[in-house]
């Protein structure tokens, strides 16, 4: 069960954190796996644990802010490495800061990066399965902040919440195609990303004392519910957000 050899997915952001945690679990379940990332030191450290798992592994350098060249990225890589049957939108940044204190560029540098591109680039991916009449999967990685709000997060949780519709969206639009899309809720992880919280000793025990389960979780904690996801055996799984906070949003 849960086997995708035969399977090529294409994974943005993961070259570290989450979309490392999800490369990591869908080369064990034998998918051949394109990498997009900006870094390309984070690309060769990523691509070096990876092939150590399925040496059917590539990285390919790009910045998905650059959203007028999107397609042209989508269509350069499908054409080089062949169809994408699974497609897992990981990339993302934050600006934390007080709301009346964002600016303007520092609100579209977020919601370009969270929101607009993963629109483009799924749908480019979308898109050429429909023209060839193939069928695939997308997740789209979402965050607690896709249901609450954390103060100094105004731009992070509005494109995470406003991704979360999104799933529903292409959901629905899709499904006469047989293209599922899911999302994944992660908790607080401990990433890059969230470096500078769990370093903070405060705010590290109140997660772990808000959290039921009393610890952050790993990248590794989310790669095996993508694999499901992207398995045969959840063929009649679509719009759905499945949530792994180790039961932080359970508990008031």
């Amino acid at each position: 069960m849960f086997n995708l050899a035969g399977k090529q997915a294409l994974i943005t952001g993961g070259n570290s954190g989450i979309g490392l945690g999800i490369a990591k679990a869908l080369a064990k379940a034998g998918a051949g796996i394109v990498i997009v990332g900006k870094d390309k030191e984070k690309n060769k450290y990523a691509l070096e644990i990876l092939r150590k798992i399925n040496n059917s592994v590539v990285t390919t350098s790009f910045d998905l802010s650059q959203l007028k060249k999107i397609q042209y990225f989508f269509n350069k890589t499908e054409n080089r490495y062949g169809l994408f049957d699974i497609l897992i939108n990981c990339a993302g940044i934050t600006v934390r800061k007080r709301s009346d204190l964002f600016t303007l560029e520092e609100w579209q540098k977020v919601m370009d990066l969270n929101l607009t591109s993963t629109f483009l680039l799924t749908i480019a991916w979308a898109k050429s399965l429909i023209e060839k009449k193939k069928t695939g999967c997308c997740i789209i990685i979402l965050s607690l902040m896709s249901e609450a709000v954390r103060s100094v997060t105004p731009a992070y949780s509005a494109s995470k919440a406003a991704l979360k519709q999104l799933v529903k969206a292409f959901a629905v639009d899709w499904a006469q195609f047989g293209i599922r899309v899911n999302g994944i809720t992660p908790g607080y992880i401990r990433t890059d990303l969230t470096e500078a919280l769990y370093r903070d000793r405060s705010f590290n025990d109140w997660v772990i004392n808000r959290t039921p389960l009393r610890r952050w979780g790993s990248p590794d904690d989310i790669g095996p519910a993508a694999v499901f996801l992207c398995s045969d055996e959840a063929s009649f799984i679509t719009g759905q957000t499945i949530i792994i906070d180790g039961g932080f949003l359970a508990m008031l």
